[in-house]
């Protein structure tokens, strides 16, 4: 999966982020760092029983966390969703005991982004892609201060 820092410089590189059923996402700076959110219709949990374990259809789910602004959240694209990003630029993915390599090809200069993980490779790509398409702000920004 996608980390944090990544999604931080891919939305300051200029990513926007148009929300899906099945995107997942984080929410900084509200003690949820470490918990993952998808976007869904249903609220599904595995519950424990006396009898075992069971997957619960939940209707709504009463939280303190009523809602939240999307320019308060982080994507975290998968790596199909990153692929689809790089659209016609894309060459290839390749992996090998190092981690793993995307190549892309833009405007005839082929460019090799290696990384530990495909995830990874495909997000540096994809910056590469934003800086080159000239975004606002550098690709390397980092999360405002105090962010993780």
């Amino acid at each position: 999966m996608l980390g944090v820092q990544m999604a931080w410089q891919l939305k300051a590189a200029g990513l926007v982020w148009k929300p899906r059923l099945g995107d997942r996402f984080a929410i900084p700076d509200r003690d949820l760092d470490d918990e993952l959110f998808v976007l869904s219709n249903m609220s599904i949990q595995v519950h424990e029983r006396p009898e075992g374990r069971i997957i619960g259809f939940n209707g709504t789910v009463e939280w303190a966390l009523d809602d939240v602004e999307i320019d308060e959240t982080i994507w975290l694209p998968r790596e199909d969703q990153l692929r689809e990003l790089l659209g016609g630029t894309f060459r290839s993915l390749s992996q090998d005991a190092t981690g793993c390599r995307v190549r892309i090809d833009l405007l005839g200069e082929i460019v090799d982004f290696p990384a530990a993980t495909a995830e990874e490779a495909y997000a540096a790509a994809l910056l590469h892609l934003l800086a080159a398409a000239g975004a606002d702000q550098p690709a390397t920004t980092g999360p405002p201060s105090g962010s993780p």
